[in-house]
């Protein structure tokens, strides 16, 4: 796991490729393919008022709910001018950025998972941005017929992140026990464990028995995969996908 300077830096440099793919963007209403009810000032919209939100959630500290708005306008709008915008989501990122500096990693917050293997805490939180970030750079760019990989710091971390915020549950697993190993070219390998005491996500032993299902790809594209940019059959898979298919329609909040 990435320290927490360095997962700070990270939403930084995600957070300036993301307004570089909008400011070169030739037309902000068009649509984004991968995220097809949003154009791409909608996108930029989505960013800039997400990260505010953001930065309450972390600088109310510990709490059953997330603190309500504050605005009696609502959420803010993203100016129209390019500089503007261009201004307004710098300044969204380090209204976030500021409050996870003043809270520090291990400081308490609301978070949407609870039941995950991630804590609810500043540091987890700010993990999680990375993505959020990285993903719709990479859909921002896709828009202009000229996505990128996710950079391959961003991308393991993502990987790992994935797994144990989102996958993870205690929610028992109400589909055949099952054991997922994912793979990357970067080396980095983990285990899903399935079953009644819910979604485990470990780091794979190098003397493991194989899983019954295996995954293999660039991190990049595990993360594209985790977050439906792309298909599962882009990736290299070995055992029965059945598990791993279940799992991205599973909902155990439901």
């Amino acid at each position: 796991m990435l320290e927490f300077p360095e997962v700070l830096r990270l939403i930084e440099d995600r957070s300036a490729a993301f307004r570089a793919a909008i400011a070169s963007a030739p037309d902000l209403d068009v649509q984004v393919p991968t995220c097809p009810d949003w154009t791409l000032r909608e996108l930029a919209q989505h960013l800039g008022d997400g990260r505010r939100r953001q930065a309450a959630i972390v600088a109310a500290g510990p709490g059953a709910q997330p603190p309500a708005r504050t605005d009696p306008k609502g959420a803010p709008t993203a100016p129209r001018d390019r500089a503007a915008m261009d201004a307004w989501l710098a300044e969204s990122t380090e209204l976030m950025l500021d409050a996870m500096r003043e809270a520090g990693p291990d400081r308490g917050c609301w978070t949407w998972w609870g039941r995950s293997q991630a804590p609810q805490t500043s540091g987890a939180v700010a993990r999680h941005q990375i993505q959020e970030f990285a993903v719709h750079t990479y859909d921002a760019q896709l828009t202009q017929g000229a996505a990128q990989p996710l950079p391959t710091d961003v991308a393991v971390e993502g990987v790992d992140e994935f797994l144990t915020t989102v996958s993870a549950t205690t929610v028992p697993w109400p589909f055949t026990p099952a054991t997922i190993d994912l793979h990357t070219t970067e080396g980095r390998s983990w285990r899903l464990t399935l079953n009644a005491d819910g979604v485990r996500c470990d780091d794979l032993a190098a003397d493991a028995e194989p899983g019954d299902m295996a995954m293999r790809g660039a991190a990049s594209e595990l993360v594209l995969y985790f977050y439906d940019r792309v298909p599962l059959d882009g990736l290299e898979t070995t055992g029965d996908t059945k598990p791993m298919e279940q799992l991205a329609e599973w909902d155990p909040n439901e």
